[in-house]
């Protein structure tokens, strides 16, 4: 295989942001500037969220678009951080998992003023 081939194949799996198409720009419009310095996961990732988004709901959806925001907000420290600790969550047991989902619903839905 030649280095040619290898570079030709990475660049389809992870396309860079010019070749996307016009559903996937409207889509992922909030990595617009980091894409290109994507790794090529990332961008799959992402591009499989493009591809399942039609099918969201629209409060998926919304919520799907926030979580895009903040992460381009987010700096590289913070981004692995993130990444951590989502690592760690998913390799809790179920029940523990669900325990902190619904410790964090409860916290959400506090008033903003019970400090």
């Amino acid at each position: 295989m030649s280095l040619v081939g290898v570079s030709h194949a990475e660049e389809s799996a992870s396309p860079p942001w010019a070749s996307l198409t016009e559903y996937e720009h409207k889509v992922l419009a909030p990595l617009a500037d980091d894409w290109d310095s994507m790794r090529p996961w990332q961008r799959e990732r992402m591009l499989e969220i493009a591809k399942d988004y039609p099918k969201m709901t629209p409060e998926r959806q919304e919520r799907v678009q926030k979580r895009l925001s903040d992460w381009t907000r987010m700096t590289p420290f913070e981004r692995e951080n993130a990444r951590k600790r989502y690592q760690q969550f998913k390799s809790l047991p179920p029940e523990k998992r669900e325990e902190l989902r619904r410790k964090w619903h409860e916290l959400k839905a506090a008033p903003e003023d019970a400090n």
